[in-house]
């Protein structure tokens, strides 16, 4: 019971037998239920039913794949006859192709009468509906347009544009076809696109003029020169006009001409591992890694994950704040497979007004609604109550990911946004295209926890050799195979840096590199990076718990913490503070400061110094640079520390380097 001990943190949020009986969740326990004569109560038992999801993956992905429509009737001992990882095998003998799946419930009648495919959001225009009929056409004609260009099943499709329907509709008609689609959003300067897509050698480019971002335009003519000049593998550019719509760059093919002549598209017929995009790791320490996703497990897995996990259906609006270069990108598009409305946003995250996100989603009636969890806590921070100056009677989910999310964000959500509303705090990665953990519909909802594993996914916590814990931290592992984990990086024949990057120290188990704990009611709580640890005087604890101490202080907009083990086996931890609007780091502050975190977080982990600074970089989708900046001042060369093409204020970077060279570390 929710207040049985002091430390138990308070339940938000309970579900009713009756609110878990009607979740899709509960629709397919029952449908499976049905199918092997299986009891897991009623209202179902979520702990149950994973139990036996992880245990049993192939009944449980052979159950997802028949439940969903994607791939029904597919004997159980014919979706995983290799179980090994890295390399295991799943459906060796189906065919399909995700633009197909995406499209087809805007055509057999799933999709409420009047809901579109698409909503168009951006900051100079008045949202634009896009049909599920003109959404097929023009998915049918731009896969037709590559198809007469020569693009072949497996060549790249390169997309260099904003949050936009041509970005969806070029992503899917690059899927139609077999060809592999990869994308950079276009606030990326030309050397971190290099950087990505000189690897992969598209044969296509789409790209943008530029965007409109904060209430400014964005030129973005010279860059994509730039590109087009720097890959002579692209062999078309498709330009979409967004500042200049009567300009075309010599040579190019006007986006109205690409998508001039609608029709019904032709699917090729794909193996389910056939690869359907590259995304890329953050490439905060050298060159982004390709990490390649194939059809199969991506659609598979955004039914599970959106459906069971989400409870989105037909006719929902789902949004979910991403650039094109962000994970959480794909994952959005892929609400298209349940039958929902997707809402694009073209825009930053806060304009005109911190609260734009709550307004877009009363503007649109979104019923889902998914942002960062920096985003959500700026909200907190500034007093904001959207759910009384917002009409959100339609948003029936919040999401939340990119990095922990605090406590007193999950209360402020209850508070400020909407009591009845379900919150989920999810943690995954680009690497998997999904979750690992996050949430459920059949469980409560308890501040600064995320709720558990998910489905089909064999998360534990281990200790230094190897031990699953509980109640204490340890390395988030990955027991059993994911049917998205990468098919493989690209330009990694041998598969080595795949096996480095994931599969050591232990091998066959996917160490993920964070740190989690389980707690004893099963509740899971993520604490950071565990190379960036705080290790002091042989007490861990994660960064997450010095930034929850730290941002119940209204003085302070963002802070990183660095735990630097020096030449001279000293250990320094440096707390690093950007001051709100208006504000000071005084020695009555830093006093606070120190004090937050002894109480709230550790007295052993009270940082050494604390020292105000212009700004906190962060990685383009919203971590803070924890590693790239415990480098420099363990003196490494910047150069080799980070590439800051990846980072999102590459000046606030410079104040770091100009700190570590003042210590004396290099």
């Amino acid at each position: 019971m929710s207040g049985s001990t002091p430390a138990e943190p308070p339940v938000l949020w309970r579900p009713t037998p009756e609110s878990m009986r009607a979740t899709r969740l509960a629709e397919f326990a029952r449908w499976v239920e049905r199918r092997r004569g299986l009891g897991w109560g009623d209202p179902p038992d979520y702990d149950t039913i994973w139990r036996w999801s992880v245990e049993h993956l192939d009944q449980f992905w052979a159950d997802v794949a028949g439940w969903s429509g994607v791939l029904p009737g597919v004997p159980d001992d014919r979706v995983l006859p290799r179980r090994a990882m890295p390399g295991a095998e799943w459906f060796p003998d189906a065919t399909l192709n995700l633009a197909e799946q995406a499209l087809r419930a805007g055509a057999d009648g799933t999709v409420p009468a009047g809901s579109p495919a698409l909503v168009a959001v951006a900051e100079d225009r008045e949202p634009v509906e896009v049909s599920w009929a003109t959404l097929r056409g023009q998915v049918g004609a731009f896969a037709a347009t590559l198809r007469r260009l020569g693009v072949r099943r497996g060549d790249r499709v390169a997309g260099y544009l904003p949050n936009v329907p041509e970005a969806v509709v070029a992503f899917l008609g690059t899927a139609a076809i077999g060809a592999v689609w990869s994308s950079c959003a276009p606030d990326f300067g030309t050397r971190a696109v290099l950087d990505r897509f000189a690897q992969i050698e598209p044969t296509v480019l789409v790209a943008v003029d530029g965007y409109r971002f904060n209430g400014r335009d964005h030129d973005r003519r010279d860059v994509v020169t730039e590109l087009r000049s720097a890959l002579p593998s692209v062999r078309t550019t498709v330009a979409v006009p967004r500042l200049f719509p009567d300009e075309v760059p010599a040579g190019a093919m006007p986006w109205a001409e690409a998508v001039a002549a609608p029709q019904e598209p032709e699917f090729e017929p794909l193996p389910f591992d056939a690869p359907l995009w590259i995304v890329y790791s953050s490439g905060t320490t050298g060159l982004p890694k390709g990490i390649v996703h194939g059809h199969g497990g991506i659609t598979l897995e955004q039914h599970k994950q959106l459906a069971l996990h989400g409870d989105v259906r037909p006719g929902d609006r789902f949004y979910w704040y991403a650039s094109t270069a962000w994970i959480m990108w794909n994952i959005s598009t892929s609400a298209l497979l349940l039958g929902a409305t997707v809402v694009v946003h073209d825009g930053a995250p806060a304009y005109p007004s911190l609260d734009a996100q709550f307004a877009l989603a009363a503007r649109t009636g979104l019923t889902y609604l998914g942002t960062s969890a920096g985003y959500l806590t700026a909200c907190e921070k500034a007093g904001l109550r959207p759910g009384e100056t917002h009409d959100l009677s339609a948003l029936r989910y919040v999401g939340s990911t990119g990095s922990p999310l605090p406590a007193a964000a999950f209360g402020w959500v209850y508070d400020a946004v909407k009591p009845d509303v379900f919150l989920g705090s999810l943690s995954g990665g680009t690497d998997v295209a999904t979750g690992f953990v996050g949430s459920s519909p059949l469980l409560p909802v308890t501040a600064g926890e995320l709720q558990r594993p998910m489905l089909g996914v064999a998360a534990a916590s281990w200790d230094e050799q190897g031990r699953p814990v509980v109640g204490e931290l340890g390395e988030l592992v990955i027991t059993e195979p994911m049917p998205t984990m990468p098919l493989y990086f690209w330009n990694d024949p041998d598969g080595r840096r795949y096996r480095e990057s994931y599969f050591e120290p232990w091998p066959g188990v996917w160490r993920h590199g964070d740190w989690m704990e389980v707690t004893e009611r099963g509740t899971c709580l993520i604490t950071g990076r565990s190379d960036s640890t705080l290790n002091r005087g042989g007490v861990r604890m994660g960064t997450a718990d010095i930034y929850a101490a730290v941002e119940s202080i209204p003085e302070v907009a963002d802070c990183v913490v660095l735990g630097v083990e020096q030449r001279d086996g000293g250990y320094w931890m440096p707390l690093f503070v950007a001051m709100a609007e208006g504000q000071e780091l005084t020695d009555e502050l830093v006093a606070r400061i120190k004090d937050a975190i002894r109480r709230n977080a550790s007295p052993r982990h009270v940082p050494d110094e604390v020292l105000a600074v212009p700004g906190v970089p962060h990685t383009r989708t919203g971590k803070r640079l924890e590693v790239p900046l415990k480098r420099l001042f363990q003196g490494v060369d910047p150069a080799k520390a980070l590439n800051v093409g990846a980072v999102d204020d590459p000046a606030a970077v410079e104040h770091y380097v100009r700190m570590a060279a003042e210590r004396g570390v290099r």
